[in-house]
């Protein structure tokens, strides 16, 4: 018998994930010394100033435990989001939290619904637990919950759904979610991954927390990677009713935030101006790569996030290729099962335009080569 025999066999089904290239492995590939990175949905603004301060004070106690309650933290999300500390829930990032999810909920044969072209992490915490991924199809890169209603059976224990979604941008309507909340039956876990909740502006978008303090079976997702800056400190949050989050609290490991991080959270959430520099930069990221893909002549979905989802019309490996030589690294969709798509972070306005620039040359290169 080989090793590889030992394992379990759904361990033998999962797929490692494959994150956004990082600066340095181009900087190897291509010896270039000026790159730009788009593709991990990071701030282009950074931490606070007072989290680095935090950072810098916590960094002298990293001999000691941190702290494995969060106390400090609970207490300034609880004001935050006015809701009890008790019902929230605090990860090694987002993903430790999806992960103690399946952990707590997910049992063989369970059914977990999520889209097509899932996050992949949601469709990992089911399959490491035995469970079955169910997978509805997208409408036009939207969400179809008429469908997503339609398919939930007895089996079904946990709906994941990414509001605005990954890596698409849209998002649910507060309609459209109201109609598949009238048909989730109770034994259904609902989890609204909210990672790019404080970047939306249309009114349209539902609030989730009302869903938690009436006491529905809700779990609502958020991060400090994204609008905070501190992707690299791997800090989630998220609010529970008391009884799921005191069986998330049963697998959750200990000591699983660092203090480091735990300190920079506080301290993001003391600077509002940080939020709003962030979210001003954004749309106007947004409606800036808007009007130069449409000048190009691409779509692109409408996105309520930090990214944009866009056809680029041809394999997107190769433009993913291209763009690389020319120090740009953004996301090719094929991970997402859209062979001809690319996903975009915004990011300063200078990254945005040396993005478009390259783009522009890369396409007109492809199109001109295919004309020969």
């Amino acid at each position: 018998m080989s090793s590889w025999d030992l394992t379990r066999p759904c361990v033998r089904e999962l797929t490692p994930y494959v994150p956004g290239k990082p600066i340095e492995e181009v900087r190897r590939e291509y010896g270039l010394d000026d790159i730009i990175k788009l593709a991990s949905n990071e701030n282009p603004l950074g931490p606070s100033p007072k989290a680095v301060e935090a950072i810098q004070r916590a960094a002298s106690e990293v001999r000691l435990y941190p702290d494995n309650d969060c106390f400090e933290l609970r207490r300034a999300l609880s004001k935050h989001l006015d809701v009890p500390g008790a019902q929230i829930l605090i990860g090694h990032g987002s993903d430790e939290l999806i992960h103690n999810i399946g952990l707590a909920f997910v049992s063989p044969g369970d059914e977990v619904m999520m889209c097509s072209g899932p996050f992949s992490q949601w469709e990992f915490t089911a399959k490491l637990m035995d469970g079955k991924p169910v997978y509805v199809a997208m409408n036009d890169f939207h969400y179809d919950m008429p469908e997503m209603a339609r398919q939930l059976t007895d089996r079904t224990k946990v709906v994941f759904i990414g509001n605005p979604n990954n890596p698409t941008g849209a998002m649910v309507t507060r309609a459209e979610l109201a109609e598949f909340m009238a048909t989730l039956p109770d034994h259904v876990v609902l989890v609204m991954d909210e990672a790019y909740y404080e970047y939306v502006d249309d009114p349209e978008y539902p609030q989730t927390l009302p869903l938690v303090r009436e006491g529905r079976q809700v779990i609502v997702l958020r991060t400090f990677s994204k609008i905070y800056g501190l992707a690299g400190l791997r800090i989630g949050l998220g609010v529970t009713t008391p009884e799921l989050a005191a069986a998330l609290e049963r697998v959750r490991e200990p000591f699983n935030v660092s203090s480091v991080a735990q300190a920079a959270a506080v301290a993001s959430l003391e600077d509002e101006e940080q939020v709003a520099r962030t979210r001003a930069l954004n749309k106007q990221s947004r409606e800036y790569l808007y009007q130069e893909l449409a000048r190009l002549g691409l779509s692109c979905t409408t996105s309520q996030a930090n990214f944009l989802w866009i056809d680029v019309g041809r394999n997107c490996r190769e433009v993913f290729t291209e763009l690389l030589k020319k120090g740009v690294i953004v996301r090719t969709g094929d991970v997402f099962g859209a062979p001809t798509h690319i996903r975009v972070s915004t990011g300063t306005q200078e990254d945005n335009r040396r993005f478009v620039s390259a783009l522009e040359v890369v396409l007109g290169a492809a199109g001109n080569g295919s004309e020969s």
